[in-house]
């Protein structure tokens, strides 16, 4: 058998090692894009003379179409990474009923867990990685490329109701006003937020 990506020898695999690891980068990816594009809401301005050239007749939307159709609330970007998670499960666990839909982050996570099993069971994987790098080359063009990278801020502090706290890595884009923690969920917004996260963090050692 040979890679659905590339046509290199796989000994059995859907996916060769390459393109596998390539797979998870792109996954892992797409939830940052996802917040990013966020910045690219609002069109640019132009001038007069480009927008009377360039612009369709008809009331022009306030915000940016292409943003909204990619990553907005049931956008493009979520509904085919979610659409793929519950291929994937049906496939391999056919018994089993479609699972909720959670959003692009979980689904991508859930994918990410997942691909040792679709890189070697998976029929559709080619098909899989072509449409996650499709994704992400879309968010690129509008983003830019390379994307931005994330700065980490420390670990989650927020308490759960038997008094445990999260722990979890918190990380934002840089700009990023508003953080939700990926593992429980805890928003990072006021000011208050943002000083008991610095205050709980673990102090270096003199």
């Amino acid at each position: 058998m040979t890679c659905e990506s590339c046509g290199e020898e796989t000994g059995g695999r859907y996916l060769c090692e390459r393109h596998a690891v390539a797979l998870v980068k792109g996954l892992a990816a797409l939830p940052d894009l996802h917040a990013e594009l966020a910045a690219h809401l609002m069109p640019a301005r132009r001038g007069m003379a480009e927008y009377t050239a360039a612009a369709p007749p008809g009331p022009r939307s306030p915000l940016n179409e292409d943003v909204l159709d990619l990553a907005g609330p049931h956008g493009h970007m979520t509904a085919v990474i979610e659409s793929w998670r519950e291929d994937v499960q049906r496939v391999r666990w056919p018994e089993r009923s479609a699972p909720p839909r959670t959003g692009l982050a979980a689904a991508c996570r859930w994918l990410v867990m997942e691909i040792e099993w679709i890189a070697a069971r998976y029929p559709a994987a080619g098909d899989l990685a072509r449409e996650v790098w499709e994704l992400e080359r879309a968010a690129l063009s509008i983003v830019g490329d390379p994307a931005p990278q994330r700065q980490r801020l420390g670990t989650c502090v927020a308490v759960d109701g038997e008094g445990v706290v999260c722990g979890a890595v918190i990380t934002r884009l840089p700009g990023q006003s508003r953080v939700q923690c990926r593992w429980c969920s805890y928003v990072y917004e006021s000011e208050r937020d943002w000083l008991l996260l610095l205050h709980f963090q673990a102090k270096e050692p003199a």
